[in-house]
């Protein structure tokens, strides 16, 4: 993407599908960092993830592909292959040949997702995706989801959480938030102090976001009712990030509070993201920012960027031709 001076496919971890939606015996083709993948779960339940393409003659696995044992077998010669990206069987063959391998992607199944590790040159998972303690504990409502296809980056979604001044003057909010960041390796940490407007009245309430990488964000918000946002988006390709929000709300004494406030929040944050669509698909990314006193920590979340990016240093060089 010419607008973006970055990598198109950040390394990180990033949702793929929800565990729900994965049955054991299920194969699902996945269309992700610009290449096609093929997901499947084996008859002990493990989630994996392989390159779609059987290295045989070419089929793709997640079209008429099945699941055999812990192996995903190949609709056009039945060459069976596991979680690691190996031949196991070829029906018809005394020997399978040394070479018969494929991609395979590491997964974390995880806080009822599918994640799975990118990175453009082939490293091993970094970090781990961290327990969302709120997800399946009592008093919280299950996942209330969402989902777009969006034509941007990751990082230009992410910059959000920083970017005070754009919440006053883009959702109209009930004043500009007060907003601070600390970095902490891979994990950025953002506070934002901020009124809401809600059908019991007017609130004061705190914002809190951790973000893990670009693929996996915790947006807490406290006020009448505390809600947890868990937030996913992952490239699909040179254009488009497919993007999941799923909500959980803690319940309230009263059943009717944790309803109407609930759903009013989510509606909220529903027409925020309606709000920002267009200004992310139609923006460029400036380097440097020309940025002014009540910005926000943009600065801070743009260092913490680098990391993400095989080549950190190509962002300065592309961005300064």
């Amino acid at each position: 993407m010419s607008r973006f001076p970055f990598a198109r496919y950040p390394n990180g971890w990033f949702q793929v599908a929800y565990t729900d939606e994965l049955e054991k015996g299920a194969v699902v083709p996945l269309r992700y960092f610009g290449k096609d993948l093929v997901l499947f779960r084996t008859e002990s339940g493990e989630a994996q993830v392989l390159d779609a393409y059987c290295s045989h003659m070419g089929a793709h696995l997640g079209h008429g592909g099945k699941v055999k044992g812990e192996c995903v077998t190949c609709p056009f010669h039945a060459w069976e292959w596991n979680g690691k990206g190996e031949c196991a069987h070829i029906p018809y063959a005394k020997k399978v040949p040394p070479k018969a391998k494929m991609r395979a992607w590491p997964v974390c199944e995880i806080n009822g997702f599918i994640m799975v590790w990118h990175h453009a040159e082939g490293e091993p998972p970094a970090w781990e995706v961290p327990l969302v303690a709120e997800y399946g504990a009592e008093g919280w409502t299950p996942y209330e989801k969402r989902r777009w296809k969006i034509r941007t980056h990751n990082q230009e979604m992410a910059e959000n959480a920083v970017d005070s001044a754009h919440f006053l003057y883009v959702h109209r909010t009930l004043g500009q938030p007060v907003t601070e960041g600390e970095a902490n390796g891979h994990v950025l940490h953002v506070t934002s102090l901020t009124k809401m407007k809600t059908p019991m009245g007017e609130t004061g309430g705190q914002v809190e976001v951790h973000c893990y990488g670009f693929g996996f964000t915790l947006t807490r918000f406290t006020g009448i009712v505390q809600t947890l946002l868990v937030s996913s988006a992952t490239t699909i390709d040179e254009d488009y990030v497919d993007v999941r929000f799923s909500f959980m709300v803690k319940e309230h004494e009263f059943k009717h509070v944790t309803s109407t406030v609930g759903a009013h929040f989510i509606a909220e944050i529903e027409r925020q993201l309606g709000q920002d669509i267009p200004i992310w698909e139609n923006k460029i990314y400036v380097n440097p920012p020309l940025l002014v006193e009540g910005d926000g920590p943009i600065g801070l979340f743009r260092k913490w960027c680098k990391q993400f990016y095989s080549e950190p240093a190509a962002i300065e060089a592309s961005a300064s031709a």
